[in-house]
Order: structure tokens, then sequence, then C-alpha cells
């Protein structure tokens, strides 16, 4: 690998981490009542996102539709199988509960992504276009009306956002 695709794979990295990172800000200043700040953050995050993509498109990473679907399956797969049980076995040893907990949330809406997007190649040309939600504790998605609790944290339908 080159010294430029390895800088633009750290870039990539850098910027996306900014961008979540001042989304998380931009919400404490929200409910802290500091509207411009958010708004600053917010304002941040997006020029953070455009970046990346640029980084990403760059590096070759962004394929067709199917191919996307494939590697974001992949992707999704890795996580729920590899990295976050290694995670959480950690997170558990070292007597850490709320890393546990958020580590075993994702793990399991990792699974309920990957299967999603297989769904989604194999819909490819058949004209369906569903609506997600997504739950707001978790990160548990659906591509219905979310039920009376959601399956893995058990929160409210209340939780869930509709994804336009």
């Amino acid at each position: 690998m080159s010294n430029t695709t390895q800088n633009l794979k750290e870039a990539f990295a850098g910027e996306s981490q900014a961008n979540r990172r001042y989304l998380a800000f931009a919400r404490k200043a929200e409910a802290e009542g500091m509207k411009g700040i958010a708004r600053l953050f917010r304002a941040a995050a997006e020029a953070e996102t455009i970046h990346a993509l640029s980084h990403l498109q760059v590096l070759g990473e962004v394929g067709s539709t199917e191919d996307n679907l494939r590697a974001a399956a992949s992707g999704e797969t890795y996580e729920f199988e590899q990295m976050y049980p290694g995670f959480i076995s950690t997170a558990k040893n070292e007597e850490n509960g709320p890393a546990e907990k958020t580590f075993t949330y994702a793990m399991k809406a990792e699974m309920v992504h990957a299967d999603l997007f297989r769904q989604a190649l194999q819909r490819i040309g058949s004209g369906a276009e569903p609506y997600y939600y997504v739950c707001g504790v978790c990160g548990h998605i659906t591509d219905s009306e979310p039920a009376d609790k959601c399956p893995i944290c058990g929160s409210s339908p209340k939780a869930y956002r509709r994804i336009e």
C-alpha cells in the first residue's frame, strides 16, 4: 500500500470520527440551550463529512450499489462475529458494565443490519422501497413500524425515528 493510500485511509477515519464527535457535541450544546453553538458543531460535522466522502471516493471504496451492499453486509458481519465478542469479553473482565452494555447493543444491532443489507441486495430491481426506523437507544433498525418494544434494548416505539 502506498503512503498516500495509507494517508487517505487515516484521513477518512479521522474525518469520520470528527463528524460523529461534533454531532455528539451539538446534541450536548442543544440540551444546554446553546443553539448557535449546536449549529456550529453541526456545520463542522457536515464539513467533516464532505472531507471523509471525498477521501473515500479517491480511495475507490464506493462501488455499485450491489457492491456497496455486499461490502456493508460483510463489514457488519465482521463486527458481530469477530470484533464485538472480544470487546464484550474484555469489558466483562474489566468489570466495565456501561461498555459491556453498549458493545452488546451494537453487536446485536449489527446482526440485524447485516441481514437488512442482504435483504436489500435481494430486492434490487424489484421496485420495493421500504422505509426504515432506527432505535435511538441501541441502533436497532426495522423495515416495518416499530413493535411494542425494541427487541434489543426494550425501548418503546417512541425511541424510533423514521428515516426518510
